[in-house]
């Protein structure tokens, strides 16, 4: 097992003037953070960990491409389907390609993009492993995702590739098109009565899926309308007054006393990702003061993901935050700093880079639950992803 980190404190910690601070005029947060971690970081102070995070992950690269294994491979998840192990890894995978891809290009990178591809495009599909566990919902989201992404890449606009990945990219969607819940979103768990059309959504699985698919419409794909405009208003409804968003849409709002999972403090992750795919989709409900909001509420209140980054136990944390939210959260509130206006930026980034590089392992990888190797996969690809937004 990795060695579990000192937690963060929940309190806010005193304020230290630190040197890359000395004269910016910061968004007013307070970020929960340790003395020990600076408040800020420039693009140029991360360069050292975005590298060895980039080497961690071409070091555990298997032969064929692939990251990790489609098993069990960490004592502490054992109960799932053994479908899902291998959902799992296929999932974290097209996280890596992404990462991979967005990352400034040598000959070793390169070859190691190429066999991440081929490894995507030429793996099984996976399969729903039983009647509650829909976990291949997430090799479909980020598989899809990837291929929408590498698309979009000059690099891969024609030739071989290109049409490997718009096959599995297909595929994908057909997927996502057969299995859209009756609400309109899409999730990794189902409730009775089981059918091939779950019953059961996300706010934050509909929403990291939702500019994906705008992009495959403008694709003509064959993606309808409605699908979009369902999604769309998934999202859109699971937001409640005070920016937070809840984890799955009910017709009566749950939140019951002063420590609920759809209360701000639980939702720090669904709020970036959710005004993300709405300013993405166009949804002009979301202005740049709500993103602001939201990403001052991440800052505010960080030490509910600090506390529960690399405990086991899904969801034990307070509020109900779940370890492997953490990466999940930081990726898409880069991208979200992205949409706001371009001489802002910056310092949102300078903000959020610290929360990254404080968990960096001695081998340049990262976790945020448990020593899985998909976990490890998606964790660090995460970061990369994260930093590389804001380092573009």
């Amino acid at each position: 097992m990795l060695p579990l980190l000192v937690c963060w404190a929940v309190c806010a910690a005193p304020q230290v003037q630190d040197p890359v601070d000395s004269g910016r005029v910061l968004p007013k947060v307070t970020p929960v953070i340790s003395r020990d971690v600076p408040r800020v970081l420039s693009g140029e102070e991360v360069h050292g960990p975005h590298k060895r995070a980039i080497d961690s992950l071409l070091g555990r690269q298997n032969p064929d491409g692939s990251w990790g294994a489609g098993a069990p491979d960490c004592v502490l998840e054992l109960g799932f389907a053994l479908e899902t192990y291998y959902s799992w890894q296929v999932g974290a995978h097209a996280l890596g390609t992404m990462a991979l891809a967005a990352i400034p290009q040598t000959p070793e990178r390169r070859k190691a993009l190429d066999l991440a591809i081929g490894w995507l495009c030429s793996t099984r599909a996976s399969t729903r492993g039983s009647d509650w566990d829909n976990d291949r919902v997430w090799s479909t989201l980020y598989g899809f995702v990837a291929c929408m992404e590498l698309l979009d890449d000059e690099r891969f606009g024609e030739g071989p590739q290109a049409k490997a990945l718009e096959a599995r990219g297909r595929k994908f969607l057909a997927s996502l098109l057969a299995h859209q819940s009756d609400m309109g979103g899409w999730a990794y768990y189902d409730d009775p009565p089981y059918d091939r059309m779950p019953t059961w959504a996300t706010s934050f699985c509909t929403a990291l899926v939702l500019p994906s698919l705008i992009r495959a419409q403008q694709r003509e794909w064959g993606v309808e309308q409605r699908v979009i405009e369902r999604a769309l208003s998934y999202v859109a409804r699971c937001n409640l007054p005070g920016g937070a968003y809840e984890y799955d849409l009910n017709p009566r709002v749950r939140i019951g006393g002063i420590e609920h999972i759809n209360r701000m403090e639980g939702s720090l992750g669904r709020t970036q990702v959710g005004n993300w795919a709405r300013v993405r989709a166009g949804d002009r409900h979301v202005t740049h003061e709500m993103v602001r909001e939201g990403l001052a509420a991440l800052f505010k209140h960080h030490g509910f993901l600090d506390h529960v980054r690399t405990r086991p136990v899904p969801h034990e944390g307070f509020h109900a935050n779940a370890g492997y939210f953490y990466y999940f959260a930081h990726y898409y509130a880069a991208k979200v700093i992205n949409t706001l206006p371009e001489e802002e930026r910056e310092e949102w980034h300078a903000q959020l880079r610290p929360h990254i590089t404080k968990t960096q392992l001695k081998d340049g990888s990262m976790s945020d639950f448990m020593d899985a190797g998909y976990a490890i996969t998606s964790a660090t690809a995460y970061s990369i992803l994260t930093l590389e937004e804001g380092l573009r």
